[in-house]
């Protein structure tokens, strides 16, 4: 039995090319490392073990991107969404230093990427701002700028306004950028990572779902209902999606991460004297409430955007609504906002806003935990697990590794998951003292 594979009613599935013609797993299969997952982090782990010489198969649920990778807003954003460096540190001391610098970098990586193998992804070097929504929270930017100054990276801290007209809106109270970050279709860049994996010899098996893996021998082996593939080398890279598709497939990793829905929304095309008014620098933007407010416009100059709803029905039309009002609210001149597309999925949120990164037994290894930040850091952590598969020392590696924690209670608290959205909305009320 095969995945069903049902894309969502997406822009990016609306506007982006089809990806590669891939088989299903049937029978048995043998490869040097077994990668599970074809988002980003799968991807770029195969990407950079043929080009290091290595071969490598990706198991994939569905179809590359199928998951998070291809729903994203498309955001590059080389920072975490709540730890600073000096937590990561503080968390993991000389692997949290290392990853720090991979999260610093970890968005010229992703550009780097998609320039070296001429892939088309819409992509935007512009930036990424954040700007902050009352006025004690420009602490949090000044504390950012300082400590991500530190480790050297192009952070500027933006007086308000700076702020108003690098985004068009008088509306936030300062913030900061970095210069690095921007944004690209992610579906685009999903589908043509996985062109780029199989043009250069890798194999990806797509509607193929890992039931369950298990150690045979010095071997690796991941099973699917029709099939099973056998190597040296093993890495776990289905983030939100692990536990999805079978309960038997890493559940130590699958109950440490929350699956929390993510909606995303593109209007229609604006017109070109709007879209000049917001954000005329065309920066990819995500301030610092906890119902988030963010968004960029895409090739067409659509805004993509999104938000977080709590009620279970007529879910569509309130957010339609609810967003269109924010939207005008920021921007008046954009007038009636009419939403062509809503789609959602999952994103893999931790306790504690950290990615967990785990060695699972001799030559295998996974993590889990993007928690809204997944874009820019899955690529980088992909080119890292592939060096962890060829032996590199610890210590040569941005991988705090850590045991799975699993979250007690995990499959009975996930339907009151949003619920936490009225816990960030009393916050985002508050002011900082």
């Amino acid at each position: 039995m095969t995945a069903d594979v049902r894309w969502p009613d997406s822009l990016w599935a609306a506007v982006t090319p089809p990806g590669p013609d891939l088989p299903e797993l049937r029978g048995s299969e043998t490869t040097d490392v077994v990668v599970i997952g074809g988002g980003f982090s799968g991807l770029s782990t195969a990407l950079h073990l043929r080009e290091a010489g290595v071969e490598v198969a990706v198991v994939e649920a569905a179809e590359p991107g199928w998951g998070a990778s291809g729903r994203n807003n498309g955001q590059v954003i080389p920072t975490l969404s709540r730890p600073d460096p000096d937590n990561i540190v503080a968390k993991h001391g000389a692997a949290g230093e290392r990853l720090v610098g991979l999260i610093r970098d970890s968005a010229s990586i992703l550009f780097d990427v998609v320039k070296r193998h001429g892939i088309d992804a819409e992509q935007e070097q512009n930036g990424w701002v954040q700007p902050v929504h009352s006025p004690g929270r420009i602490k949090i930017a000044e504390r950012r700028v300082r400590q991500w100054s530190k480790v050297g990276a192009p952070v500027e801290l933006l007086s308000r306004e700076q702020v108003r007209d690098m985004l068009g809106s008088d509306a936030w109270f300062g913030g900061f950028w970095n210069r690095t970050g921007g944004h690209i279709n992610p579906l685009a860049l999903a589908r043509g990572l996985a062109r780029t994996v199989v043009a250069q010899g890798g194999k990806i098996f797509a509607r193929s779902p890992a039931v369950s893996i298990e150690r045979r021998g010095d071997r690796w082996i991941v099973k699917t209902a029709q099939g099973e593939i056998s190597g040296r080398a093993l890495v776990v890279a289905s983030n939100a999606y692990t536990g999805e598709f079978s309960k038997m497939l890493a559940p130590a990793i699958a109950r440490e991460v929350m699956p929390v829905r993510s909606w995303q929304m593109a209007t229609q095309p604006l017109s070109d004297n709007v879209r000049k008014s917001m954000i005329p620098g065309r920066q990819a933007m995500s301030d610092t409430h906890g119902e988030l407010i963010f968004g960029r416009f895409d090739a067409r100059n659509r805004f993509v955007t999104g938000g977080a709803i709590i009620r279970p029905f007529n879910q569509i039309a309130t957010l339609k609504a609810r967003v269109g009002k924010r939207l005008q609210a920021l921007w008046p001149q954009i007038g009636e906002v009419r939403f062509d597309y809503v789609w959602n999925g999952f994103i893999g949120m931790t306790t504690d806003y950290l990615p967990h990164i785990h060695r699972l037994g001799p030559n295998a290894y996974g993590w889990t935990g993007c928690n809204g930040r997944g874009v820019a850091l899955s690529i980088a952590l992909g080119d890292q697990l592939s060096k962890a598969v060829q032996g590199a020392p610890d210590n040569e590696l941005a991988l705090p590794f850590t045991e799975p924690t699993p979250i007690p209670a995990n499959e009975l608290l996930r339907p009151f998951a949003p619920l936490m959205m009225v816990l960030y909305r009393h916050r985002d009320s508050k002011e900082i003292a």
